[in-house]
């Protein structure tokens, strides 16, 4: 072992406890869902925004603020619904008559992490305000460009788009979110635990154990996490069987997919698994770690066909085909 890569393996080892302090601190109030948490830690020290869809009562909300909490970051909450104006998100300038001035009053997206509730129960015009702060770290008000704090994240929450009273996210929104998870029901036991702990008006509190320079020092480390080039072949190659299912065996899928995953595929795949490496207090990248975080890279970035939905066939079950035949290293 070289000398760089125990430095490597050591730094790791350190900032990887930033990690369990925040797992630690959220299972206060969190019970379970363990894989919502993960990812959403994950998207953090990847830079990267998180979509989070689940039926309502699963903790999506609460989870959310839990990490906020315990990052003792700037949070704001906004609530989507279909009378939302892209201004309410961005802010928007105000005339004073004393001065005869335009004054800038700035929106909740100027903040570390902003949760967007139910993002699907705003019309497109409200979500398409998002698109320049999550691409750019930016908003432009008026004529005047304005940078938003480092970090910035947005956590957003949806219901499924088939129930009353949603939209179906624009494709080029949803493409700049980094992962999109499935959240579950919890099971027996981590319900039960869930009635002890809130069925009385005494409830667990966060309280803050890191702070964003912590969240920054581990995003360094991250990014020095090993990734081997036979490993970024097969993340290139993965997107493409999405794209080119033919020529990796995979013909009998091309009239299942519509579009495949986009560019930003490989460069999240390659992101969030050198992160998930980094999580599990390793200092380079195994194809194991890029099977375990694909589906949320692609999930949302794979469109079915109408076949495939006349099939009752979903992206996962095309994602977890595709990783099942592509050649592993």
């Amino acid at each position: 072992m070289t000398a760089a890569i125990r430095e490597l393996s050591d730094e790791i080892a350190a900032q990887s406890a930033t990690i369990r302090r925040l797992q630690d601190e959220i299972g206060k109030v969190v019970v379970g869902q363990r894989y919502m948490i993960d990812r959403i830690l994950l998207g953090l020290v990847a830079d990267g925004h998180v979509l989070i869809e689940g039926i309502p009562g699963l903790a999506k909300t609460t989870a959310v603020k839990c990490v906020a909490d315990a990052v003792s970051a700037n949070f704001a909450r906004v609530q989507f619904t279909p009378d939302l104006l892209p201004a309410d998100l961005i802010g928007t300038e105000i005339y004073r008559p004393q001065s005869g001035e335009f004054t800038v009053k700035r929106g909740p997206v100027f903040t570390n992490l902003l949760l967007a509730d139910e993002i699907n129960r705003a019309p497109a015009k409200v979500q398409s305000a998002l698109l320049e702060a999550m691409q750019e770290r930016q908003v432009t008000i008026g004529e005047t460009t304005h940078k938003l704090p480092d970090p910035f994240l947005v956590l957003a929450t949806q219901n499924p788009i088939e129930q009353e009273g949603t939209y179906p996210l624009p494709e080029a929104q949803v493409d700049r979110f980094m992962l999109k998870l499935a959240v579950r029901y919890p099971d027996k036991q981590e319900e039960k635990e869930i009635m002890r702990r809130m069925a009385h008006r005494d409830r667990p509190k966060i309280t803050p154990v890191v702070t964003p320079d912590d969240i920054k020092r581990a995003r360094a480390v991250a990014d020095a996490v090993y990734l081997d080039p036979r490993v970024e072949d097969y993340i290139v190659d993965v997107v493409f069987a999405t794209r080119e299912p033919a020529k990796y065996k995979l013909g009998h899928l091309e009239k299942l997919i519509e579009y495949g995953a986009s560019p930003r595929a490989t460069i999240y795949l390659a992101q969030a698994a050198k992160v998930l490496a980094f999580m599990n207090g390793k200092a380079f990248v195994s194809p194991q770690e890029v099977k375990t975080i694909g589906a949320d890279v692609l999930r949302h970035r794979v469109i079915v066909s109408y076949e495939a939905e006349a099939r009752e066939m979903s992206s996962d079950d095309i994602v977890r085909e595709i990783f099942n035949t592509v050649d592993v290293p």
